[in-house]
């Protein structure tokens, strides 16, 4: 991964509306160097703004936060309509902007995706990062039902310290809870995915898990990684289910450091 340099001038960030089949993505990009693909969770893209901006000012990387289709207002995508098929439409994104070397980074049901878009294989991913993903079903460790949590209960949840939690909501799930459950289905899960995460093969893959989840526990954590042949598996202290949000620098500093 990029090794973290002094802050220079950036460029601004610019906001693409990249044409795909069917219809357009919108992606803020942070054009510098290597890229890395910010994929957001329930939380919407705010959860991500802040880490796009604290990556790309210290490693000079070009960071691409797309907005998932049917999130904040942006239009749907005829046909993608699942997880692995929102997977695939990111994967035709990177070739629509002729990227390589992506490391793709994903947190919460973006955590998820990252792991499909991965394992589509695409010679133009080098690497992806799950914080905290979603996705997998782990015996004795299920995911907890947020429906029906008010906004304190949820922050409970979601932070080891929930004085962190931003105000304004981009804590949980958003207003688009429907959007993101036509990629996931009621469930939050796909029963297969466990499995097949095996096919990562040689991939290098880190999962970064906070430690104070309430909505994945550690030890879900633990499982995702131990599915995974080529992965490394770093908890975050005092870290909830968002790091990116919480614990942006401990998160950042996971990113750029080659794991033992």
């Amino acid at each position: 991964m990029s090794l973290p340099v002094p802050a220079g001038s950036l460029r601004p960030t610019r906001v693409l509306d990249v044409p795909l089949t069917g219809g357009t993505v919108s992606v803020e990009d942070r054009d510098h160097t290597r890229p890395f693909l910010l994929l957001h969770g329930g939380g919407g893209p705010a959860t991500m703004t802040g880490f796009a901006d604290l990556l790309a000012q210290r490693t000079h990387s070009r960071v691409l936060t797309p907005t998932h289709p049917g999130f904040a207002g942006t239009p749907r995508i005829p046909g993608v309509d699942s997880t692995r098929a929102l997977a695939a439409a990111y994967v035709r994104l990177l070739d629509e902007l002729g990227l390589s070397d992506v490391t793709v980074v994903g947190n919460s049901f973006g955590g998820w995706l990252a792991a499909e878009v991965a394992l589509l294989g695409s010679p133009r991913v080098s690497g992806a990062v799950i914080v905290n993903g979603v996705g997998i079903d782990v015996e004795g460790h299920p995911v907890t039902d947020v429906a029906g949590l008010s906004p304190a209960e949820l922050r409970e949840l979601s932070f080891h310290d929930p004085s962190k939690a931003p105000g304004g909501g981009g804590t949980g799930p958003s207003p688009d809870i429907q959007a993101l459950i036509s990629y996931t289905g009621p469930a939050m899960s796909d029963p297969t995915l466990l499995d097949r995460l095996k096919g990562l093969g040689d991939l290098p893959v880190h999962v970064v898990w906070g430690e104070s989840d309430g909505i994945v526990s550690l030890e879900y954590g633990k499982a995702y990684a131990a599915a995974i042949p080529m992965s490394v598996f770093t908890p975050l202290p005092r870290s909830g289910h968002l790091p990116q949000v919480e614990t942006p620098e401990e998160l950042l500093g996971a990113l750029v450091t080659d794991p033992a």
